[in-house]
């Protein structure tokens, strides 16, 4: 195979992504499709069918560009397909589709300890085994001849006909997995969804080839291998360990995109202490591409700040606008403009608050910056309940919002704040599944933080936090 390209297949929430890379690492090409939502007439769904065909199409264009030997498929958390032979036996639920109240109460009362799983109880469907369990209610024959495949590697079945699960997407907020054991959870095993799961394989195993109506569908080579894949966070976490300002040091990776995620990697297991992690603040235990444990908390930045600028979330960090909205920012401090947690109730630091301005802004730019700080502010209370020591990599979409970065460094002036300045964060992780010594196709940037001390506006940021609680 050496000599050949790779594909990394990201399937997020947003967007789906193919990207086709050199067998030296750059990039040669990379497409992008905005993902659709499918009612069912009982559900919200995956668009799996219209992925697929897009994947199809674009993989075929893609074969016509360089002689590809692998593919590896990455998906986001809080996904599963259940399949019955070749096919889906249903559509794969969407986990923002609100569960009905009372079987959602059932399930809660039937859910593991946090202390178990470091899966804290989440709402809609972010808690994997609540979509099983709300899928099994509707259709009592779905328990019967299927296998549950996590969202990664749902992809890798399709493409090679080999049936796998895998600890990065088992581990992350499912309920169905014992980070610290290694195991299903008893959860899992009481409801017979452990012995369901497909046999568990390493992220970069090659679990197949392309299966030979994929080859006659795409054009690519019949013995084009497929990996198993992994859940995109971890991803995002194996790139940030090619670096070596990162490598095995203390250091916390805060992947940014429709979630804000902070993983952080302990300098050594005595210094990780999980019982700190508040399941109450969307805290959790992940679990890296070699079974380890990763103490988690996250909040849905990306959806917050499209709620709050609207759709273009490229406004907050596309370059042609960042002089204009860190110009902005001492009008924003001056005025005392602020936003208060949260636009997505029920996540993050902050899950009962209810989201509100303070002094909005009439000016465009100054009410993005004012936005952008508010991410920084979410995100310092985040990187503060796991801990967070030494140095932060912020990665993603969002890491070249000069406010958002340049605020968050000058909020945690203890750490050293570094951003990748590549696009490809997630798939740069997933190719180092097969090459770990592939080196970084650009090297980190140290982020200068703003020349003003935030810690006031913080203060007051957190008082007016605290009337809101106390209010409610």
């Amino acid at each position: 195979m050496r000599g050949r390209a790779t594909i990394v297949l990201d399937v997020g929430k947003t967007l789906a992504k193919l990207s086709l890379w050199s067998p030296e690492g750059p990039l040669i090409e990379r497409r992008v499709r905005t993902n659709a939502r499918v009612n069912t007439g009982h559900y919200l769904a995956l668009d799996a069918a219209g992925i697929e065909t897009w994947a199809a199409e674009t993989l075929r264009d893609l074969a016509r560009l360089a002689d590809v030997g692998a593919i590896v498929p990455v998906g986001h958390g809080a996904a599963a397909a259940i399949i019955r032979g070749d096919r889906l036996a249903c559509p794969p639920l969407d986990y923002e589709d609100a569960m009905p109240t009372s079987m959602r109460a059932k399930y809660d009362a039937a859910r593991d300890p946090f202390s178990d799983t470091g899966s804290p109880a989440l709402p809609d469907g972010l808690n994997l085994g609540a979509q099983l369990f709300r899928l099994e209610t509707l259709d009592l024959e779905l328990a019967q001849g299927t296998q549950i495949l996590p969202w990664a590697q749902y992809w890798s079945w399709l493409l090679s006909g080999v049936a796998a699960s895998e600890v990065t997407s088992l581990g992350c907020h499912t309920d169905l997995w014992n980070p610290l054991t290694g195991e299903p959870s008893c959860l899992a095993e009481r409801h017979g969804w452990a012995k369901r799961l497909a046999p568990l394989r390493r992220a970069g195993d090659v679990i197949g080839t392309l299966t030979p109506a994929w080859a006659a569908r795409t054009g690519l080579r019949a013995d084009t291998r497929i990996h198993c894949g992994l859940h995109d966070s971890n991803a995002a976490l194996l790139a940030a360990r090619g670096f070596p300002e990162i490598a095995d040091s203390e250091s916390t990776v805060l992947s940014t995109g429709t979630w804000f995620i902070a993983m952080r990697s302990p300098r050594d297991a005595a210094s990780m202490d999980t019982r700190r992690l508040d399941e109450a603040r969307d805290c959790l235990i992940n679990v890296d591409a070699f079974g380890k444990p990763v103490p988690s908390a996250r909040f849905m930045g990306g959806r917050e700040i499209e709620t709050l600028i609207g759709l273009d979330t490229r406004q907050i960090d596309i370059a042609a606008d960042q002089p204009a909205l860190l110009a902005a920012m001492p009008g924003v401090l001056a005025s005392g403009a602020m936003v208060l947690p949260t636009f997505a109730p029920g996540f993050g630091p902050f899950p009962h608050g209810r989201g509100r301005w303070i002094a909005r802004p009439d000016d465009h730019a100054a009410r993005r910056a004012a936005v952008s700080l508010y991410a920084a502010l979410v995100a310092d209370a985040a990187l503060g309940l796991v801990d967070t020591q030494e140095r932060l990599l912020i990665e993603g979409r969002f890491a070249e919002g000069q406010v958002f970065v340049r605020a968050l460094a000058a909020l945690r002036p203890d750490l050293r704040v570094y951003v990748g300045k590549a696009h490809n964060d997630v798939s740069y992780g997933a190719l180092r599944l097969l090459d770990a010594t592939l080196p970084p196709s650009e090297p980190l940037e140290l982020v200068a933080p703003l020349d003003v001390d935030l810690a006031p506006y913080r203060d007051r940021w957190r008082q007016e936090i605290e009337r809101m609680e106390e209010a409610a």
